[in-house]
């Protein structure tokens, strides 16, 4: 066998995944461009399965979450609890980030290692708003889906 060139990507180092999040969380959209700009897959995670998209829609990053979507980044990653984006999100009552990630496709039905849905974890918390927002963009999306 001769010395084949392997063409997996090679992940990126753990303090550049780190720095990534660490921008998504604190709201610097330039660092998360600039990581970006190297190459480093969007949807690289942590040692807790975490995405740049879950940090930004945990802390409510709107701007964070815009780019990371329009760039592609995967909307129902999941971390190691099985929670997505949209999990976090309506946890923290993060309306305008629910919209944001249901418009962009986010599952409501995917469960968490809880046997829970976004919809569940918003109710649990008693965040009857984010179900107003979740109902609204679903509308949205069926609407957009039905080519009315």
């Amino acid at each position: 066998m001769g010395a084949e060139e392997n063409t997996a990507e090679e992940p990126p180092p753990p303090e550049t995944v780190d720095a990534l999040l660490e921008a998504a969380r604190y709201d610097d959209i330039d660092d998360v461009m600039s990581i970006a700009s190297t190459g480093v897959s969007l949807d690289s995670k942590d040692s807790q399965g975490r995405t740049a998209l879950h940090m930004a829609s945990a802390n409510g990053n709107i701007n964070i979450v815009d780019y990371l979507i329009h760039n592609g980044a995967d909307v129902n990653a999941c971390n190691m609890e099985k929670n997505t984006p949209l999990h976090w999100a309506c946890l923290n009552g993060h309306i305008e980030v629910v919209k944001r990630l249901i418009l962009a496709r986010a599952d409501l039905s995917l469960l968490n290692s809880h046997e829970r849905t976004p919809v569940d974890e918003a109710v649990s918390r008693g965040k009857m708003d984010v179900i107003d927002a979740i109902n609204e963009a679903a509308a949205q999306v069926e609407l957009t889906d039905t080519g009315v």
